[in-house]
């Protein structure tokens, strides 16, 4: 027997005792799965069940979310970043609501038409909510089943997710396939972890994984490293006029698209305050580091308070209230919220 063909009994009895309990998990319609699964993209579960209820109080199925303002729709989703999923997520709604009065396509090559439904995100829905055989691999799953198979093959490589998911085909239970999925995602989040750090000993699988019993967890999975990061200087503004503070939206399509930002622009920016027609003394309040895929932000903050009213177009004055319940600021801007805070009050952000 491979690897493989040993893994789903030893996985679901480890899965029946240990899976966490999950709101997602305890009512797994295809809308949950669908909203939590885009959540979870490139974000820790815990940054998700802080956002997960309130967007299920807010947009409580396919329809709210498809009639949703967009800007309702960002603040939800802010603290999470890429906001391009919750953009992609809404047009899923709207597709569904449109095409398809509104109810769950339930096969999977439909879940996959769908607007920023992936492979993985399709074979979620589809055996999570339908009860269908479709394997669902994503990079914890890709991890789990690199080291399981001591497959040196770099895991990036699209040939080898392919791979994983026909050979997940044969083997996944067709009464439990749900389960399964969500059990070799638990595996990867909970136990055979990145960065050479698995816990073996509490992998159901340790007796048949072919990286621990030839000691190479610490080399398994292969990834190619990523491109050096493009490292950008920037001078944020943080103006503020009447118990308000400016806020800029930016362009619509590129990094952030269509998201609110204190004003900032490339270093030194010397004549910015000028080409605004905005007038104040400024002090420094504070530095910042946001990471994106393919470029760094190295931000410096000044701060002060202008009697200019007048904003240049795209731009608006925020109080805390607004601020707090309806500007979505990417959390890039998180570092400054201390000194928003200083003037706005508690409870700004």
């Amino acid at each position: 027997m491979t690897p493989l063909t040993q893994l789903p009994l030893p996985l679901l009895l480890w899965y029946r005792e240990n899976a966490r309990t999950l709101p997602w998990r305890s009512d797994p319609t295809p809308y949950h799965v669908l909203v939590s699964e885009i959540m979870l993209q490139q974000t820790r579960v815990a940054a998700v069940l802080e956002h997960y209820e309130r967007f299920m109080e807010r947009l409580p199925d396919v329809l709210a979310l498809a009639e949703a303002e967009e800007d309702t729709l960002l603040k939800l989703w802010q603290g999470l970043g890429y906001y391009n999923r919750a953009r992609n997520l809404q047009k899923a709604a709207q597709t569904i609501c449109r095409d398809f009065g509104g109810v769950f396509p339930s096969d999977y090559d439909t879940l996959l038409s769908l607007p920023g439904v992936g492979e993985y995100t399709a074979g979620a829905i589809a055996s999570i909510a339908f009860g269908q055989p479709a394997p669902a691999v994503d990079g914890n799953v890709m991890r789990v089943l690199a080291r399981l198979t001591g497959n040196d093959t770099d895991i990036r490589s699209p040939a080898l997710r392919r791979q994983y998911r026909q050979a997940l085909a044969q083997v996944i239970p067709g009464d439990m396939p749900g389960a399964f999925n969500q059990a070799l995602m638990e595996l990867g989040a909970l136990v055979c972890l990145p960065n050479g750090a698995p816990l073996c000993d509490r992998c159901p699988a340790a007796a048949f994984c072919r990286a621990h019993l030839e000691k190479r967890t610490e080399e398994l999975p292969v990834r190619s490293k990523n491109r050096p990061r493009r490292i950008e200087e920037r001078v944020v503004f943080l103006l503020f006029h009447n118990g308000c503070v400016a806020l800029r939206r930016r362009p619509e399509t590129g990094l952030l698209a269509g998201l609110w930002e204190y004003p900032n622009e490339p270093a030194p920016a010397e004549d910015a305050l000028s080409r605004w027609g905005i007038r104040a003394a400024l002090t420094k309040a504070g530095t910042g580091k946001h990471v994106f895929t393919h470029v760094e932000w190295h931000m410096t903050a000044f701060s002060g308070e202008t009697e200019t009213e007048r904003l240049p177009e795209g731009w608006q004055w925020a109080d805390a209230r607004a601020l707090r319940r309806e500007f979505a600021v990417p959390s890039a801007f998180q570092a400054f919220a201390p000194a928003v805070t200083a003037v706005l009050g508690e409870g700004t952000l």
